[in-house]
């Protein structure tokens, strides 16, 4: 087997498998928006074949794995191989659906009431994250870049290090970190804090997480923090809840320095545009607009989960019929909340909760010939759903703690040259990148019940003003840059032997 010069660690694997006449077949994701297909950008940059992937494929242990452990696959980005982990339907439970999102997930998104112990089985945690270095330590040259991909696989750099002492380590967090009031909830905090000070770059979207890690690492490991830079007036220095005056660039750990790279990931404004400018995509966006038949329309977009304020986003519509009820018949709410593949009851009863609350509204104001709210809960095709946020005139992203949150920016990306009106919560990480959204406190029913008069009965020289501003952060900000970045940043961490701290 070829060694790889990068290997990309993430749980999903980078394409879909399909059987066509009994032979497997491998194919690009349908959605052409997302963390993969920006990650298999990465392997563009490489010698044909010198990139890797190292996901997992779930396997019934009484038949045995009955796949190739290693394939060969050829796309756009050129070719690279994909090393799928066997685990079993129980280690993926375990590891992921309750360790995972019961345990780590609520205390990222400082929720540490809905943290759940009793159901760990912190044994199999770590039995899985060692099974992903294993299989990274066998793809990688000795000299090579492992690139780790969030919160679940917090202890591979630890395993991986012991392994392979000379190979670089980078790893990017996708969800908020907390500070370590919140962090420190968690009974492996040491452990999990050790892990990633054995990498050479950890990555994160927003200074505000830079510098909750580097608190949590001084508090539980002694790290200092070495150097410290200002934040670029891009990522708003000063003004909002996640904002922050400088960042932390490295960290002096036990072992060796770790720099922290700090890098908002885009969405992809270009293809937006290209989707909204063909005719299908025209005649769709025609076809939505006279079933509107001149009335407003309101959108939430998002995943069944109860850090996204899809609640909070109902509750507020509700309020606003009761309180101007002059836009009855006049308003319409499309909801989208993707029903999670977990049957955690968590998320389960986030869902009977969304379904009972539309279903009452639209019990209560129902025309006969309006229906105030449309709920969705399957995924919109992308292409259709910038068509929808063409012709939406609010989009209400107000999640209660969200690490980015791209729905913003593709709200924005599609609106190009109109004037529809953003309103954001104040806690996901892109509020610092967007602060000409209307930035609003999902937590307070007068902030999200302002936050929609303003945004109803905002003029339309300030909405395209506001709109013109954040669109070209969005542009500027977009994945390419983001791409670029990263790979700067990896430049900037060497194979070099771990420089050893003076703490004792």
């Amino acid at each position: 087997m070829k060694k790889s010069s990068l290997v990309i660690v993430y749980h999903r694997q980078p394409n879909d498998e399909i059987s066509i006449d009994g032979r497997i077949v491998y194919r690009s994701h349908k959605s052409p928006n997302g963390i993969v297909p920006t990650l298999k950008s990465f392997f563009r940059r490489l010698p044909p074949d010198a990139g890797a992937w190292i996901a997992s494929k779930v396997y019934d242990p009484e038949k045995g794995v009955d796949f190739e452990r290693v394939i060969h696959v050829e796309d756009p980005n050129g070719g690279y191989y994909v090393s799928r982990l066997p685990l079993t339907a129980e280690q993926i439970e375990s590891f992921y659906h309750v360790t995972s999102k019961e345990a780590l997930w609520p205390i990222l998104h400082s929720f540490p009431s809905l943290f759940q112990y009793e159901n760990v089985d912190w044994k199999t945690f770590r039995e899985v994250n060692h099974l992903f270095a294993e299989a990274a330590a066998a793809q990688v040259e000795d000299d090579g870049l492992v690139w780790i991909h969030d919160y679940n696989l917090w202890l591979v750099p630890a395993y991986l290090r012991a392994m392979k002492p000379d190979v670089r380590i980078a790893f990017f967090h996708h969800t908020p970190f907390p500070g370590p009031d919140i962090f420190n909830v968690l009974p492996w905090r040491r452990e999990i804090v050790d892990s990633l000070l054995d990498c050479d770059l950890v990555g994160f979207h927003i200074p505000r997480y830079a510098k909750n890690f580097a608190d949590v690492a001084r508090a539980l490991n002694c790290a200092e923090i070495e150097a410290v830079e200002t934040v670029e007036e891009g990522l708003s220095p000063s003004g909002t809840a996640l904002s922050e005056p400088e960042v932390p660039a490295t960290v002096r750990g036990p072992k060796r320095v770790v720099n922290l790279g700090v890098t908002p990931v885009g969405t992809n404004p270009t293809m937006i545009e290209n989707y909204l400018t063909t005719g299908e995509n025209q005649k769709l966006q025609r076809q939505l607009l006279e079933e509107l038949g001149g009335r407003k329309l309101l959108m939430t977009v998002g995943r069944t989960d109860y850090t996204k304020g899809m609640i909070e986003c109902l509750n507020a519509f509700e309020r606003l019929l009761e309180r101007r009820p002059e836009l009855i018949g006049e308003v319409k709410m499309l909801v989208t909340s993707v029903r999670a593949a977990s049957t955690m009851k968590v998320y389960e009863e986030t869902q009977r909760e969304i379904e009972a609350l539309v279903g009452r509204i639209n019990g209560r104001f129902s025309k006969l010939n309006w229906t105030p709210v449309v709920l969705f809960t399957n995924a919109i095709p992308f292409e259709r759903l910038v068509a929808y946020f063409r012709i939406a005139d609010i989009c209400m992203t107000t999640p209660l703690r969200d690490g980015l949150n791209l729905v913003a920016k593709e709200f924005v990306a599609a609106q190009k040259g109109l004037g529809g009106v953003l309103i954001l919560s104040e806690f996901v990480g892109c509020a610092v990148e967007l602060p000409h959204a209307i930035l609003t406190n999902p937590y307070s029913n007068r902030a999200m019940d302002g936050a929609l008069d303003q945004a109803l009965d905002m003029s339309s020289e300030e909405a395209h003003e506001r709109m013109k501003q954040m669109n070209k952060v969005v542009h500027h900000y977009d994945l390419e840059r983001w791409a670029r970045q990263v790979a700067h940043q990896f430049d900037g961490i060497s194979s070099a032997p771990p420089q050893t701290s003076a703490v004792a």
